[in-house]
C-alpha cells in the first residue's frame, strides 16, 4: 500500500485516530472496502435514502435537502445507526439557490466577491458551516477556485469569486478556514482549474489551455495556497491540462486531453507529488459527459480510482459500478494496494472530522436554535444589502419613484433553476406594487407604448446552470415573436435591466441605459435590490468581473 501520512496535514491525526483508521480498514471485507469509495447522490425521501445506505454501505452521501427540517433531522439521526462506520454527509454549499432550503439565505460567491470583505465572507461561511453541522452535514464541495475568465461559461458563472486571482484567493481561503473551524471539511474545485474554457464539463471534457508557467501563476498558486491552509479535499474534475501532460510525454496525442478525473499525471504526479497534497481526492460527478465521453463505463469508472481519486462521486448504478471495480481488481488494472490507500484516506477524513468518536446526535431542538436564526439573518441581510452593483445609469433613471414612473411594464423569464422544469416567478413585481407602482407583466402581444408605460423593467434570473451551454438574452423567447425580438423601446420609455444571476447581459443589450447586477436570485437579494433602486440603500457592490466583456460598447 502506498504510504498515507495520517499524522501530517491535512488530517493531523493522533495515535488513537490512526489506530482507528487502520483497524477499521483492515476489518472491512473486500466488498465493503470498495463501497467505502462511493459517495452516492441522495435525492429521495428519507426512507429511500436510509434503505440505500443500509443495503449498499457507501462511504458517504450527498444529500439534496428538502425544505422539511424535521424530516431531514430524522434522516440524519437514522444515518448514524445504519452503518458501523460513520458516513460522510456532503453537499455543494455554494450559497444563493445552492443552499439548504431551510437554512439562512446567503449570497453566492460572485455576490460575496462584489462585497469583497473577507470578514463578511468569513461570517457567511461560518453561518453556513454551523447550520450544516446542526443537521449532520460534515463535508462541502466548496470553495470554487475557478477563474471567471471565459465569460460565456454558463457553469463557472456565479459559482466563482470572479476573475481576479487575488480576490479569489482571499475569499476561498476565508471559506476554507471558516468551514473547517466549524466541523465541515472543505473541498477546492475544479482541479486542475476551470474558467478559460467556456464549455461545461457536464456536457464535454473541458480544457485548461494555459502553459505551465501561466498555470503556476494562477491555478498553481491557488491550489498551493489552499493546500498550505490545510484544505482537506480536492475535487478532480473532468478537465484536461495538456501542457503538463505534454511536458512529461511530448508525443501524448489524445492522452494530453484526458480529464484529470482519469489522469494519474494530474492527480498523482502534479497534485500529490509536485504540490504535496496529502488529503482526499474526490472525483467530480461520474455520470457527467466530461468523463464518460472518454470511454465506456466499464473502462472509465475503475480508472477514476486507478488514476488517484479516492472517492467515486455519484453513480446511476452503484451495484453495477462496484462490480466494475471488482472486475478491475480481478484483471489487474486496479491493485488492492491502491484500494487500501483510497480507503485509508476516506477513513482519515472521517477521523479528522472526529466522526470516529462518540458525538451528540443531530436534534431538532438544536437545529431550530441554529438554523435560520434571527442573529444569522441579521448578519446575512447586512452583507446581502451590499451585493447589488450599479453598472450604469446614463440617463439618471434611478432612484425609482411612483411619482415619476408609476406605470411599469416588466419583461422577465422568471427564475431558471437546473432541476426545476419550469421558471419560478420573481417577487420584484409584487414588491414594486407594494411601493405604489402599477405593474404589468408582459405577455406576448402586449402593446408597448410610452402612452401606457412610464418605465420598462427587464428582469433576468439565471445563475450558474448545469448542462446549459450558454446563458444569453434570448430576445425572441422573452418577447414571444421575431418582431418583438427586434424591438427596442428604451429610446422612448425609461428602461432598467436587472440581472439576478449571470452578470454579462450587456453583451446582448449594450445600449440599455441602466443596468444592475445582483448575481443571485434569492428573496433576500430581490429585497435588497428593491431597497437600492428605490434609493433607500446605496449601491455598494463593485463588479468582480468585467460586465462589459472587454468592450466599451456597453458603457454608453
Amino acid at each position: 500500500m502506498a504510504p498515507v501520512n495520517l499524522s501530517a496535514a491535512p488530517f493531523n491525526l493522533d495515535d488513537e485516530a490512526i489506530a482507528w483508521v487502520n483497524t477499521t480498514r483492515d476489518g472491512f471485507s473486500p466488498r465493503d472496502k470498495l463501497s467505502q469509495l462511493f459517495v452516492l447522490l441522495a435525492r429521495g425521501t428519507p426512507e429511500e435514502v436510509a434503505e440505500e445506505v443500509r443495503s449498499f454501505k457507501p462511504g458517504g452521501i450527498t444529500r439534496i435537502y428538502s425544505a422539511d427540517l424535521e424530516a431531514e433531522i430524522g434522516l440524519a439521526r437514522d444515518l448514524g445507526t445504519l452503518s458501523a462506520v460513520p458516513l460522510l454527509v456532503s453537499a455543494d454549499l455554494e450559497g444563493s439557490r445552492m443552499s439548504m432550503p431551510f437554512g439562512t439565505s446567503v449570497p453566492n460567491p460572485l455576490g460575496l466577491a462584489a462585497v469583497d470583505d473577507v470578514d463578511s465572507t468569513t461570517a457567511i461561511s461560518t453561518i453556513m458551516a454551523r447550520e450544516a453541522n446542526a443537521v449532520g452535514l460534515n463535508w462541502s464541495f466548496t470553495p470554487v477556485v475557478d477563474l471567471n475568465v471565459a465569460w460565456r461559461s454558463a457553469i463557472v458563472g456565479t459559482r466563482s469569486y470572479g476573475s481576479d486571482i487575488d480576490k479569489v484567493e482571499r475569499h476561498a481561503l476565508a471559506q476554507i478556514a471558516a468551514f473547517q473551524a466549524n466541523g465541515v471539511a472543505a473541498t477546492v474545485k475544479h482541479w486542475p482549474g476551470e474558467g478559460y474554457d467556456d464549455r461545461d464539463q457536464h456536457l464535454v471534457t473541458t480544457v485548461n489551455p494555459l502553459s505551465m508557467a501561466e498555470w503556476e501563476n494562477t491555478f498553481g498558486r491557488l491550489y498551493r495556497k489552499a493546500i498550505e491552509a490545510g484544505v482537506m479535499s480536492v475535487m478532480s474534475a473532468h478537465i484536461a491540462l495538456p501542457s503538463y501532460v505534454r511536458a512529461l510525454e511530448p508525443d501524448a496525442g489524445a492522452e494530453a486531453y484526458r480529464p484529470a478525473s482519469l489522469s494519474r499525471y494530474l492527480n498523482e504526479d502534479l497534485l500529490r507529488r509536485e504540490l504535496g497534497f496529502n488529503g482526499l481526492i474526490v472525483s467530480d460527478a461520474t455520470p457527467m459527459a466530461g468523463m464518460n465521453d472518454w470511454g465506456n463505463r466499464d473502462e472509465v469508472l475503475p480508472q477514476t480510482v486507478i488514476a488517484g481519486c479516492d472517492v467515486v462521486l455519484f453513480s446511476d448504478d452503484p451495484n453495477g459500478d462496484l462490480m466494475r471495480l471488482v472486475k478491475a481488481i480481478a484483471d489487474g488494472r486496479l491493485s488492492q494496494e491502491r484500494v487500501d490507500e483510497a480507503v485509508t484516506r476516506v477513513l482519515a477524513l472521517k477521523a479528522a472530522l472526529g466522526l470516529h468518536k462518540d458525538r451528540a446526535e443531530p436534534s431538532i431542538e438544536r437545529a431550530r436554535q441554529v438554523v435560520a436564526s434571527d442573529e444569522s439573518r441579521l448578519v446575512t441581510n447586512g452583507v446581502t444589502s451590499r451585493v447589488p452593483t450599479l453598472v450604469k445609469d446614463i440617463r439618471n433613471i434611478l432612484p425609482l419613484s411612483p411619482a415619476r414612473t408609476k406605470r411599469v411594464l416588466v419583461f422577465s423569464g422568471g427564475v431558471i433553476l437546473p432541476f426545476v422544469p419550469h421558471p419560478l416567478p420573481l417577487s420584484v413585481p409584487e414588491r414594486l406594487e407594494k411601493e405604489g407602482f402599477a405593474v404589468t407583466v408582459y405577455t406576448p402581444g402586449t402593446p408597448v407604448s410610452p402612452k401606457d408605460y412610464d418605465l420598462l423593467l427587464y428582469l433576468f434570473a439565471e445563475e450558474t446552470l448545469l448542462t446549459r451551454s450558454r446563458i444569453f438574452l434570448d430576445w425572441q423567447k422573452l418577447t414571444g415573436s421575431v418582431f418583438g425580438a427586434m424591438s427596442r423601446y428604451w429610446h422612448d420609455i425609461p428602461t432598467l435591466m436587472i440581472s439576478f444571476g449571470y452578470p454579462y447581459y450587456l453583451y446582448d443589450a449594450p445600449r440599455v441605459p441602466a443596468y444592475v447586477n445582483a448575481y443571485g436570485s434569492s428573496e433576500a437579494l430581490q429585497a435588497a435590490v428593491v431597497e437600492a433602486i428605490m434609493g433607500r440603500q446605496a449601491f455598494s457592490g463593485v463588479s468582480p468581473v468585467d460586465p462589459f466583456v472587454g468592450s466599451d460598447q456597453g458603457k454608453y
